[in-house]
């Protein structure tokens, strides 16, 4: 495996390849269609937004609600809220955190704002910025400091209590990851690298070396990032050197998130697949019909 440090440059023709892809990502990212386009039934998975797991069970966050796996594999709705999950994640403690928009014909404005759970997706209350803000990336620290990306704005918002928030860098990014044992340090991926910040994300350190679609720091020692054209990445030195591990199976990645130091999921364009041997080896959990533009 070879080592790619941060201040190190890919070849050009690799990154000029990854740097477009993901301008793509982020330019369907920043302007969202409307909820429900009629590509996805119950019965199928397409623009997944968002992974998470409590124990053994899989959680799916698409643009028609919360999916999880049926004993056949086929995807099954959580809950009845058929929302537009743009982000999705699920904090330390079990609660689970989405942003997006809402289903169509359910009224109320057109962002959700931040929403939670506690009790794995079956119903769900406004925590805050109802009407305002439409999250597409969602992290919470341990300490429960939740970590958002505006993205119709391009600022990173940063709450204490999900209820209060604080705006704080502007930047482009498509994904968000935050330390679980290093308070206020979180990256994000942009179209010219990982970006790293220190002070809980007021500022930023110049992007430079590899090119990432989507980041998730599962534990100290799990830090992993994908790029545009799914190869598996494993950070080390907080975000500053990633090592290559493994290509994931199904071309571009729409998601990911690292549940322990072994288990990873990621959504690529043709299924939902984890792995739990840290990237080695990865098994299809879940079919995905379409989904090629990611978020």
């Amino acid at each position: 495996m070879q080592t790619h440090p941060s201040g190190r440059r890919m070849a050009t023709t690799t990154t000029t390849a990854l740097t477009a892809a993901l301008a793509l990502a982020l330019t369907a990212c920043s302007s969202p269609g409307p909820a429900g386009t009629g590509d996805e039934s119950p019965a199928s998975l397409s623009h997944v937004h968002g992974l998470g797991a409590r124990g053994d069970k899989l959680y799916v966050a698409t643009h028609e609600g919360l999916r999880t796996a049926g004993a056949d594999g086929r995807p099954v709705p959580v809950g009845d809220r058929q929302d537009d999950f743009m982000g999705f994640t699920v904090t330390p403690s079990g609660t689970f955190l989405a942003s997006g928009h809402p289903a169509p014909g359910s009224g109320g404005p057109a962002d959700l704002g931040l929403v939670a759970s506690t009790d794995s997706g079956r119903s769900w209350q406004e925590k805050s910025l109802g009407g305002e803000v439409d999250f597409h990336a969602l992290d919470a620290a341990p300490d429960a400091t939740v970590y958002g990306y505006d993205s119709a704005n391009g600022l990173l918002r940063v709450s204490p209590d999900g209820v209060r928030w604080e705006e704080r860098a502007a930047l482009r990014a498509l994904d968000i990851a935050v330390s679980p044992a290093t308070p206020g340090t979180l990256l994000a991926t942009t179209e010219t690298g990982v970006v790293r910040s220190t002070d809980g994300g007021r500022t930023f350190a110049p992007a430079a070396g590899q090119v990432l679609a989507y980041v998730s720091w599962g534990a100290p020692d799990a830090l992993f990032g994908v790029d545009p054209s799914g190869v598996l990445f494993r950070g080390a030195g907080g975000g500053t050197s990633w090592t290559r591990v493994s290509t994931v199976p199904g071309g571009a990645p729409q998601a990911l998130t690292v549940v322990d130091a072994r288990r990873l999921l990621v959504a690529t364009q043709d299924g939902v697949y984890e792995s739990r041997d840290a990237g080695g080896r990865f098994e299809r959990r879940m079919a995905v019909t379409s989904g090629k533009d990611g978020h």
